[in-house]
């Protein structure tokens, strides 16, 4: 008799210092540009630090960290500006939605925190996340030349808020 294979649920939380570790690894397989540990450290405690957990339905062991997003809002003339500043999947869990649904908790938490639009950065040619963003709602504002260390210039993409 085989054994059936517990299901897998995906959990998106804030993420929390035992997180950290993971969320790096993540960072540094997924950009040739990434960010120090300790900026990840700056982020723990706000509410648009989170991480997306997979793990087996009824087991209360951790799971799998498969991806995160780190979004804020900042103050700007009484209208706050929401800003995604970093976002990612571990490759071995790209194509199942994860950003997706990453995306749009960082969003509604942004949205929650009253934010006019958001904005996000995000490298030329990066087919998957412009399209992503384009889904859920994001426009190319401008253009920034040369903006990551390769030359490489970031389209601005601005969605309105909630």
């Amino acid at each position: 008799m085989t054994a059936t294979p517990p299901r897998r649920t995906l959990v998106v939380r804030e993420a929390t210092r035992a997180d950290l570790l993971e969320v790096f690894r993540i960072e540094r397989t997924s950009f040739p540009q990434p960010w120090p540990y300790g900026a990840f450290e700056g982020f723990l405690g706000t509410p648009g630090f989170l991480v997306a957990e997979c793990r087996d339905e009824g087991d209360d062991d951790p799971g799998t960290i498969a991806g995160y997003i780190v979004a804020d809002t900042v103050p700007n003339h009484g209208s706050p500006i929401g800003h995604v500043k970093d976002i990612a999947v571990h490759p071995d869990h790209r194509g199942q939605g994860i950003g997706r649904r990453l995306l749009e908790r960082g969003l509604a938490v942004m949205d929650s925190r009253g934010a006019a639009r958001v904005k996000l950065e995000v490298r030329d040619g990066n087919e998957a996340a412009l399209s992503l963003y384009r889904d859920l709602g994001f426009t190319h504002h401008h253009t920034v030349p040369g903006y990551y260390d390769d030359g490489t210039d970031a389209l601005v993409m601005v969605r309105p808020g909630s």
